[in-house]
Order: structure tokens, then sequence, then C-alpha cells
């Protein structure tokens, strides 16, 4: 019999892991592809080609800013594009280099070899791992953890942090430090060693996509009536909302006809990305060694190297990932799957790391074009995959011609949007304590580098979530009980509450507020503790209380505990405390510690005491 229900068991086990409902939620393109219909392959196409036409660009420059040669940015491009049609569950999000994944592997992805993506693919590999293994166990919750203040406080800081690290390739300068305040001392202190060719290619670039970005505020929409001049009008707007969208490829487009001119000419004036690896990477698993100088790096010694990166990339590759999907999914009226997005970019990145991509995410600017190009589901993602691979394929030996003022320009305007310190006003009206995570966070990450800045921001936001729980506020709640007559002045009795759970840092404040406020009399008050709110107790706080009543019962207090959750009162009640008493309210507390009947019963210390014994006793 017990072999046919394991059978039975097992069976109904595997029917429901390996059910269709399963094998769609784990590859939701399962649920929208049979739902398909041709009119959506419009909206999909140009989609996603406006947004390969963003990448590209951006590509280009984003490898600049985790210090890598430029096919590493195309490299990262494509892969992720294709991974989640499979495995998203967002219409519009967008995977692929950010600019924060490229500033953190700038500081956690450098190998010693200048230009090897070694540590960058490694952490590729490592942190799709870790998104991979929290998506499946669903332990996402934990980038909560990480407060809204110090995400934005870093995502600002980071922008300056790549804005600056973008000028001197904008000023043609050489030879300047990479952490923040040397580069911005050099870069400074170098001023007079200005290329003003790339100056001015910089500042021409910056300037045209402002204004192609200001553009977008224009209407181009066509007239009520649908007539000749109203259909050259919409044609006409629709021309200049691809110009606008594109702006990026545009611009670099400019810059490299620009460059390609002068070269014609035997005029080369421009600090250009220089050569790049032509074709498709080849797909091999990533190298754990590195030889260099007659001396190899070890497994090892590449990931005490990387250290705290292999958390922190991941983690906030997520965070990052999330935001956007949140957005753009209450914007546009749907649901996603956290956790199956974890999986998303987990497996993007495994896979990624296989063809020498570095990390990535979800990118706000690409998404949100994405969005505006009329995405109508995830297959918008496989034409700007193809177009990155064609773009490898036939373009690379044009890219040699994109001046490093144009990607400076690209990346500093790119930036600029997240640059945000609205909050600071709402955090000073609303809660100003949170100002100090913002600030630190702020702070530090110009002082010691962004991922010590987020480090410190995390940890302050910590200790400000764990300092309540360490210093419980207790209330001496005597006085209302007087004021509603339950309790009479004459009677030895204070009646105190937590405002919280009880754990065990809190143990110790608890025993000196109840020591200092029943024996700060002559004669010692017995203690009504209400704890209504208590909803947790750890062992610790457990074992802390047992040496309260120890201590309490030899001078001569007693302490009745009132209002216990069922929970909490079955884990004090299985720790069998000597001279634990409870009565279920406030009010039953004062009549036995009135009744006088407790002074026998501390005499007793074998036992603890239950309210239904007492309860006897005072009918006896």
């Amino acid at each position: 019999m017990e072999n046919g229900s394991w059978r039975i068991e097992f069976r109904r086990h595997c029917n429901q892991v390996f059910s269709l409902e399963t094998l769609r939620n784990l590859f939701p393109v399962a649920k929208w592809l049979p739902k398909y219909r041709v009119n959506y392959l419009q909206g999909d196409i140009i989609a996603g080609l406006t947004v390969g036409l963003t990448v590209i660009p951006q590509g280009l420059a984003l490898a600049h800013v985790a210090r890598l040669p430029p096919q590493y940015g195309l490299y990262t491009s494509f892969l992720g594009c294709f991974v989640y049609v499979f495995l998203g569950t967002s219409k519009d999000i967008t995977l692929g280099p950010t600019a924060i994944m490229s500033l953190l592997i700038s500081q956690f992805g450098q190998s010693p070899i200048p230009g090897d993506a070694t540590y960058a693919i490694i952490l590729s590999l490592i942190g799709g791992i870790v998104q991979l293994v929290m998506g499946i166990l669903q332990i996402g919750f934990l980038i909560n953890y990480i407060s809204h203040p110090v995400i934005n406080s870093f995502t600002t800081a980071a922008a300056i942090t790549i804005a600056e690290g973008q000028f001197k390739n904008l000023l043609g300068l050489h030879d300047i430090p990479r952490d923040f305040l040397n580069e911005l001392y050099w870069t400074l202190r170098k001023i007079p060693e200005t290329n003003l060719w790339d100056l001015m290619i910089g500042l021409a670039c910056l300037f045209l996509l402002i204004c192609l970005k200001l553009a977008r505020n224009l209407s181009f929409g066509a007239d009520e009536h649908e007539t000749s001049f109203g259909r050259l009008k919409r044609i006409a707007g629709y021309a200049v909302w691809l110009v606008i969208t594109g702006r990026n490829a545009l611009v670099v487009l400019i810059a490299a006809v620009t460059v390609g001119i002068c070269q014609s000419k035997g005029f080369q004036p421009f600090t250009t990305a220089g050569d790049i690896t032509p074709g498709l990477p080849r797909f091999h698993p990533p190298a754990f060694e590195l030889t260099y100088h007659n001396h190899t790096y070890t497994a090892k010694e590449i990931s005490s190297q990387i250290g705290a990166g292999f958390a922190i990339i991941p983690i906030l590759g997520l965070v990052e990932a999330m935001a956007i999907g949140k957005v753009f999914a209450k914007r546009n009226g749907y649901t996603i799957d956290p956790n199956q997005e974890f999986i998303a970019v987990g497996v993007s990145n495994i896979l990624g790391s296989f063809l020498s991509a570095f990390p990535v995410t979800g990118s706000f600017s690409r998404t949100a074009v994405n969005s505006a190009s009329g995405v109508r589901t995830p297959a918008g993602g496989i034409c700007t995959g193809l177009l990155v691979i064609l773009s490898l394929l036939f373009l690379t030996p044009y890219f040699t011609l994109i001046p490093n003022a144009a990607l400076a320009a690209v990346i500093i305007m790119a930036v600029s949007d997240m640059v945000d310190f609205s909050l600071l006003k709402k955090l000073w009206q609303v809660k100003r304590i949170d100002l100090i995570p913002w600030i630190l966070t702020f702070i530090f990450s110009f002082v010691l580098g962004v991922e010590w800045g987020i480090l410190i921001g995390i940890g302050v936001s910590l200790l400000m979530i764990l300092y309540p729980w360490g210093r419980p506020v207790i209330t001496d709640n005597t006085d209302a009980y007087l004021q509603l007559g339950e309790l009479q002045p004459f009677q030895d009795i204070i009646v105190i509450s937590l405002n919280q759970g009880l754990v065990f840092p809190g143990v110790e404040i608890l025993k000196e507020s109840v020591a200092s406020k029943a024996l700060s009399c002559d004669s010692p008050k017995s203690v009504i503790f209400d704890c209504s709110h208590i909803a947790n107790i750890d062992y610790t706080s457990v074992e802390g209380i047992g040496h309260l009543l120890d201590d309490f019962k030899k001078m001569n207090v007693v302490i009745v505990f009132c209002c216990l959750q069922p929970h909490v009162f079955e884990v004090l009640e299985k720790a069998d405390i000597v001279n634990f008493i409870h009565a279920f309210n406030v009010k039953d507390g004062i009549r036995l510690v009135s009744s006088g009947i407790l002074s026998s019963l501390a005499s007793d210390d074998s036992t603890h005491h239950h309210l239904l014994d007492d309860v006897q006793l005072l009918e006896d």
C-alpha cells in the first residue's frame, strides 16, 4: 500500500513538473506566440530596427566606459535580444549593455592585460549563475532591501562619474588616471593640451543630439480629414520621428563620414576608436586562467581580484531590469513575473559569456525607444539582434572611422537623464533621516568609487532598518489605566508595552527599562507587560526573558505577560520558562497581581503558570 502511494505521489509530482503550464511559465514565448497576429509584425520590425540603430553606437561607446575594445560592446548587444524573446515577460524590455553595468565592469572587471576582457566575461558567467539561482529559488525579494534613496543616489553618482570620464575623450586628452578624483584633477590640469579638432566635433555632436532630443516635442499629426497634404504631413512626421529616435546612429554616422572625408584628403586630426576585430565572436567557454608577463593568474587570483563584484553586479543588474520592467508594465497595462525576469537576465549572461560578452541588463533608454516605436511582443528583439550581427559582419571596417569624441557625446547624452536630484526635496519634506544613506552613497561613490558607495549605502540602510529592533521603544501606559479606573494609585503596579517584535538586540534594553521603572521607588512594583504589538520573538529573546524573570524574582518583583499572540505564546510555552505568568489581557493581569495569589505561585520554581490556572484560583 505504501509503495503504491509513493508511486501515485511521484506520478502526480511528475505530471505537475512536466505539465504544459510549467512549460509556459518557464518559456513565456509559449503564451504569446500562439496569439501572434500578422498586424503585430509591422510594429515589432520597426521597433526592433529602431532599437538596433540605437544600440550599435551605444554598444561601441559603452565598451569605452567598460575600458574594453569597441567590438565587445557589440558582442554584448545581440544575444540578450534573442534569449529574451523566449524567456522574458515584458514586451518592452531590451537587454544589452548599459551605462551602469559598463561602469561597474570598469571597476571590477579590469584585467591586468590592457584591452583584455577575461575578467568581464567571467563576471558575466558567474553573475548570470547568481541571477539564475535567484530566479529559480524565488529569492528575488532580497533586492527590496536596497532602498530607493540608495538606488537613486548611486544612479546619480554613477551618471556623473560616467559623464566626467568622457570629458577626456571629448577634449582629446590622453594618459588620464581612471579613479574619479584623480581623473577630474588631471583632466582640468591638461585642458591646455586639448585637441581642438576632437573638441569641435564632440561639441558639434553634443549640440546636434540636444537639438534632436528637444525636437521630440514637435507635433506632426495628420489632419482631421485625410488629404494629400495631410498624408504628406504624416509621412514627414514619421520621417522626423525616425531621425529623432535614431539620433545616436545619425550623429555617429555624420561624425564618421567627416573623419572619412578628412582621411581621404590626407588629413587626420581626430582621435578615433581604432581597429575593431571584424566578424562574430567565437563560441567558447570563458577562460579562468590568464598569463601576462610570465605570470599566470589562476582562477583563485582572478576571483579574489573581482571580489564583491560577483555580488554587486548581478544584484544591481536585476535591480535595474526590475525597475525598468515595472515602469513600462504599469505604463502599458500588463504584468511581469519578477522571478522569470531574473531567469531571463541570468540565462542571457551565462550564454553571453560563451560569446565574449560582458554582463547585460535592461536598458532604460532603449526600452523607452522600443515602447515608443510601437513594439507589440518581445519578437522585436529578433530584428535588433540581427541588425547588430549584420553590423559585426559587414560594418566593422567603417567603425574605425568613428571619433572618440562622438562616442563621448553619445554617452554623455545617454546618462544625462540618469542624474536626478529631485528626490532630495521629497526626502527633506517627508522623512529627513533617509537623506543619510543618500548623502553617504553619493559622497563615497566619488571618494572611494561607485562600488564602495553602493555597499556603504546598503550597509547604512540596513543599520537604519535594524536599529529600531536593537533599541525598541518601551512605553509606560500606567497613567492611561489609572485614568480608565482599571488601576488604582495605591497599587504598586506599572503597565508597559513594546512597539514591535522582540529580538535579541533589544532584550538588554528591555531589562534596563523594566528595572528602572519597577525599582525606581522604595517598594518594588509589579509589572504588567502588554505584548499585543509583539508579532515575533527569537530564542535569544526567550532566554533573555528567562534571565529577566530570575533576576526580578530575587527582588520580589512579579512580571505578568498579557495579550500574547498565539504563535508567540507557543514559543514561550515550549521554552518552559520558570516563573512565566501570562494573562489574556491587561485587565486580567491587574486582577492577578492585585489578588495576591502570585506571591504563593512565585515560590514554586518548578513550573510556569498559565492563565487558566490563575483564573481558576481567582474563582476559588
